[in-house]
């Protein structure tokens, strides 16, 4: 059957060729067998590589979806087995960064620290969940692979595609065929986002109850946007203090008293000052006594490694971007958004920003030659159209985002649904402590707090890039699965 499929497969891409026209099929797979040694014990799994339609109203296929599938195949019964459905972001981000470095079977040729080397490739990931759950990598339209059709995107109304709302419709239909598909209805089913995809899945969450009656039994949210939950003005000015502190630290900016003490045990402090002596302070506004600004611009330059004139200039208010440009500015370095670890060089140390991404930048170095290599190499998935790292999906539409809120009312409509966040400490786009904020406004009765559990790490926004935390990450990933099985317990209160 497999042999017939790639033949299918390649006997399509014979005929584009012959064509000369770039183009697709919309419905199709390639399968390969493999095995990988997970925490010491040798894993056989089937990867199932290919496209599955968005069908219109009328069951006329709009897009196609490139997706990547494991599954362990020494399971004789997968009834009882976890399915994890995995999801990127951007929007427009490709469902590469957590298949080719996280939870996946491979992982990228980087060192200890994330940093990319040469030769560039994969290597086996000995911390995957693939032991315990099979796993499914998804690309919304416009990423990586997946495309509308036509491709060039005539005759397609792209709001159907590209907004909060509408990305979490057509995928929860799209997420009900695959599993049908695979026959997993039976299975305990977990989602799994990173970034926006933290927006895409907690929304999932109560459209896959609603629209398509699939229950689940956790939501894991990594590096969490905001999730429609309101923090604007003094709120989100005062939640970046202990970022500012951890990434200080990072770097040894802070004074000897702080930087000789453990972050666990520096950050909870941290914490605490912005709740109780930072934020009030910026609920004055120009009416905050003068010596009483002072004392609070004093405070935050001893917790972020800014100087005290630097916050009063700013009234307290330093937006993030300045923090990456300011804090070794007299080094002449910039750290970097989504993980303040990573240093840039700017061709002026003068403004108030930082020129490039320095994270990203090195992320793209490692993860393009990398994907392009494994599918194409490992999973035979061929093809002449181009691997979308971040493709066209603006302009978005991000209004309605009520997503945060959506989670909340999946959990108390379904008993068996917890959720897990994690967090690294060094991300400034989505900063841990946003993300502490997001848990605690989600369920405002405070009813279902034992369902959240959060884990920090000491990295950035893809804090599995960092070995120590790859493998930490996935244990805590592990762990949150067989704490959510129902075993037997009836959803009921």
């Amino acid at each position: 059957m497999y042999k017939l499929l790639s033949f299918a497969f390649c006997l399509v891409f014979s005929v584009v060729g012959i064509a000369q026209k770039r183009t697709f099929p919309t419905d199709t797979l390639v399968v390969t067998t493999h095995q990988t040694t997970i925490n010491g014990k040798v894993i056989p799994y089937r990867a199932s590589t290919g496209m599955q339609p968005v069908w219109d109203e009328n069951g006329n296929p709009i897009a196609a979806l490139y997706h990547t599938y494991y599954e362990r195949t020494d399971i004789k019964d997968n009834t009882t087995r976890p399915l994890v459905i995995s999801f990127n972001g951007g929007p427009g981000s490709a469902s590469v960064w957590m298949h080719l470095a996280y939870t996946g079977p491979k992982i990228l040729n980087i060192d200890d620290e994330g940093f990319p080397i040469q030769p560039y490739g994969v290597k086996e990931n000995p911390y995957s969940i693939l032991d315990v759950a099979d796993i499914v990598y998804v690309n919304p339209v416009n990423t990586g692979y997946s495309r509308t059709i036509p491709e060039s995107g005539e005759k397609i109304d792209r709001k159907k595609f590209f907004g909060v709302n509408a990305d979490i419709a057509y995928l929860a239909d799209w997420v009900n065929t695959f599993v049908s598909r695979k026959n997993r209805w039976r299975s305990p089913k977990y989602l799994i986002g990173e970034s926006y995809g933290t927006t895409r899945v907690s929304g999932l969450a109560l459209a896959l109850q609603n629209q398509e009656w699939m229950y689940l039994n956790g939501v894991i949210l990594v590096s969490p946007t905001g999730l429609g939950i309101p923090r604007e003005g003094i709120v989100e000015a005062a939640n970046r203090l202990p970022y500012f502190a951890a990434a200080a630290w990072y770097h040894k900016a802070l004074s000897p008293a702080l930087q000789n003490r453990d972050l666990n045990e520096l950050l909870p402090e941290v914490e605490n000052y912005t709740f109780n002596q930072l934020l009030p302070a910026m609920a004055l506004g120009g009416f905050l006594d003068a010596d009483k600004k002072k004392e609070i611009a004093s405070k935050m330059a001893y917790y972020s490694g800014l100087s005290e004139t630097f916050i009063l200039q700013n009234n307290l208010d330093v937006d993030t971007r300045e923090f990456w440009k300011e804090l070794l500015r007299t080094r002449g370095f910039t750290i970097g958004r989504l993980d303040s670890r990573y240093l840039g060089l700017d061709k002026n140390d003068a403004g108030d920003a930082p020129d490039y991404n320095a994270e990203l930048t090195s992320w793209l170095h490692s993860f393009t030659p990398a994907i392009n290599y494994y599918l194409r190499e490992e999973l035979n998935f061929k093809t002449d159209l181009q691997y979308y790292m971040f493709g066209p999906v603006r302009p978005w539409d991000n209004s309605n985002d009520h997503t945060g809120d959506n989670l909340r009312q999946a959990m108390a409509q379904n008993p068996y649904l917890h959720v897990m966040i994690q967090s690294g400490f060094f991300d400034g786009a989505t900063t841990y402590f946003n993300a502490k904020y997001s848990m605690w406004q989600m369920d405002p009765s405070g009813k279902m707090k034992d369902r959240f559990r959060f884990e920090g790490y000491r990295s950035g926004h893809m804090m599995y890039l960092r070995r120590e935390d790859l493998k930490n990450a996935n244990d805590h990933i592990r762990d949150f699965i067989k704490q959510t099985q129902s075993n037997g317990k009836p959803a009921k209160y």
